[in-house]
């Protein structure tokens, strides 16, 4: 097979939400981020992508925190792919990207739009949450200039077909460079449903050469990811997006969940992915886990 049959599996370890008494295996500590990292890179994962966390499981964007849980987690798995989130509300803009231009992970996500991000229930009939997720151009711009500054690869993540067609200007503006890593996020409510053909039509919109993942909510993620591997996408899953596998059980951890997208990228024909195989195709150099990294854990 060729590098065109490799599959990019990314693993999104905790999220900021979730927490223990949701799921155990949420990790809170530096360890426990090391301990679910190794056992998604054990099951295929090539890349994780990180919210950090303090110890008593609260979401934090400081830099020390960010600092010891890749440290660990590099300490672990040296040669993981590492991708750090921007994705907070109601903190100022330096501080959202502030461990991106400090520690300068490989990849910094970048949120390509606003929208209302929420969760209902069926059973309560009620709002599980309902906030506004804000991401104006001139926020966009200002995350763009600082990943660039630092040589940091922005991860594009796109919750509708609008958030994909925002980069045209961006790259007009000579702020994003093609080729352009994306992110389609599907099923989250106030974004785009997490049906067949709205995959489909999010990558028909991206700039040709893109590189591009889905991350499916909930159960919905695992038919996108066999879609995904089917039309040549990559794929996510973890802690982050879903708990559950196909047959309705509790996953015990992200190794089960990156286990299963490998089995789904495997009956599409396509074949896991290294981190130097990922690296390759994400058009980003050899790692250089550098002293500003690990220097005060």
């Amino acid at each position: 097979m060729s590098m065109s049959d490799a599959c990019i599996i990314t693993n999104a370890i905790s999220g900021a939400v979730a927490n223990k008494a949701q799921h155990p295996a949420i990790p809170y500590t530096p360890e426990e981020y090391a301990a679910q990292a190794r056992e998604a890179y054990d099951a295929g994962a090539s890349v994780v992508h990180i919210h950090a966390r303090r110890p008593d499981g609260s979401p934090s964007v400081a830099v020390e925190d960010y600092r010891a849980i890749t440290a660990a987690i590099v300490a672990e798995v040296p040669d993981i792919v590492i991708n750090y989130s921007t994705g907070t509300i109601g903190i100022p803009m330096a501080e959202r990207v502030g461990h991106v231009v400090e520690l300068k992970p490989e990849l910094g996500a970048l949120n390509m739009g606003s929208m209302n991000y929420a969760k209902w229930s069926s059973t309560r009939k009620a709002w599980v949450f309902d906030f506004v997720f804000e991401n104006s151009f001139a926020d966009i711009t200002y995350l763009l200039e600082r990943m660039n500054e630092v040589g940091v690869k922005p991860e594009c993540e796109c919750f509708d077909v609008g958030h994909v067609e925002s980069v045209y200007p961006l790259i007009e503006a000579g702020l994003l460079t093609t080729p352009i890593q994306f992110s389609f996020i599907l099923g989250v409510v106030g974004g785009i449903s997490a049906h067949p053909s709205n995959l489909a039509h999010m990558a028909a919109r991206a700039p040709e050469n893109s590189t591009w993942e889905v991350i499916g909510i909930s159960t919905e993620q695992w038919g996108l990811i066999s879609q995904a591997a089917a039309l040549g996408g990559n794929v996510r899953t973890g802690l982050e997006d879903n708990f559950t596998l196909p047959d309705a059980t509790k996953a015990t951890g992200n190794g089960e969940l990156v286990a299963q997208a490998a089995r789904l990228v495997e009956a599409a024909g396509r074949r896991v992915a290294t981190p130097a195989e990922a690296r390759a195709l994400l058009g980003l150099p050899a790692p250089e886990r550098v002293p500003a990294l690990l220097a005060k854990v």
